[in-house]
């Protein structure tokens, strides 16, 4: 008997034990919590030859932007392409193939095409969605998830993930009104939503509402910081709220605390932490040695 998900897609090579993990995975995903990775990887353990687990994965890295964690999208591609799949999953793998290969432009299409077609993927949504918003897509950001949102509705297994992506697309598209209604219900269902979370500090920072901001960030920091992989970004945007405020001593402390205490060679996380010290440079605020600390890990990332 076939494993389908919550929503009756097949899960070609799946097994309960399979399905297990992955569902784990993709709720940690939604969230941007946990380790998504070491939970598709149980999966796939379970089950070689469950086609969408060795797509799931490949999304992961293929979306990390890192150069190495390109070669293993590109090696879980070359895995999920001889497996049975649907048609449904075949398009899923040649998104992949396109990602992969750097071709973002042509994955995300084929990913539009998916879920015009089954409106209620929210793993081709999520993925299209950081595609969008990698690419500086600002209108597909909003469109892309606006055009499947009618046919979800609450209670549905993962929500609130598509309430905090349409209302990023919808802050990005200047409808901040509606985004901050949106992005609140996604965090007052799923606290822990790294993703509704940001989009309402981006409400915020785009209206210079840095007093708001300032107490949306701490009034909860354990839910949107907990295993969270997108804490040093939104650790970022508090910063930023404290900068404009021209609270100096403050941001220095969120740089030399959860920003860049670990000092991490992720290109994203060091994007986050230049980011801040050229503000503070340009504000005329001496960084002391931060500058060389980061750039010597600019270099062992090969930039």
């Amino acid at each position: 008997m076939a494993i389908r998900d919550a929503f009756g897609l097949t899960l070609s090579g799946a097994t309960e034990a399979g399905f297990t993990p992955y569902s784990q995975a993709v709720r940690e995903l939604q969230c941007f919590i946990g380790d998504p990775v070491a939970s598709i990887d149980s999966a796939i353990a379970e089950d070689p030859g469950f086609v969408m687990a060795h797509v799931f994965k490949g999304y992961l890295f293929g979306l990390a932007t890192e150069r190495e964690a390109t070669a293993v999208a590109r090696a879980c591609h070359e895995a999920a392409l001889p497996l049975a799949a649907t048609t449904h999953e075949q398009a899923h793998v040649a998104a992949l193939g396109h990602l992969a290969s750097g071709r973002w432009h042509e994955a995300s299409r084929i990913l539009e095409d998916i879920t015009i077609e089954t409106p209620r993927d929210g793993l081709a949504l999520q993925v299209g969605h950081q595609i969008d918003f990698f690419t500086g897509n600002a209108r597909m950001l909003r469109d892309r998830i606006a055009r499947a949102l009618p046919a979800w509705q609450s209670g549905m297994p993962g929500y609130h993930a598509m309430l905090g992506m349409q209302a990023f697309g919808l802050e990005e598209m200047g409808d901040y009104i509606r985004a901050e209604q949106l992005g609140r219900s996604a965090v007052d269902m799923e606290p822990r939503d790294g993703w509704a979370q940001h989009a309402v500090a981006h409400v915020m920072e785009m209206q210079s509402r840095q007093r708001d901001g300032i107490a949306w960030m701490r009034a909860n920091p354990e839910a949107w910081t907990r295993e969270s992989f997108l804490q040093v970004h939104n650790w970022w945007h508090l910063a930023l709220f404290h900068y404009d405020l021209g609270e100096t001593d403050e941001v220095l402390a969120l740089y030399d605390g959860p920003i860049y205490s670990v000092q991490s060679t992720m290109a994203l996380n060091m994007v986050d932490a230049s980011a801040i010290l050229w503000r503070l440079h340009l504000g005329g605020v001496d960084v002391g040695d931060r500058w060389a600390a980061l750039a010597a890990n600019w270099r062992k990332a090969g930039a």
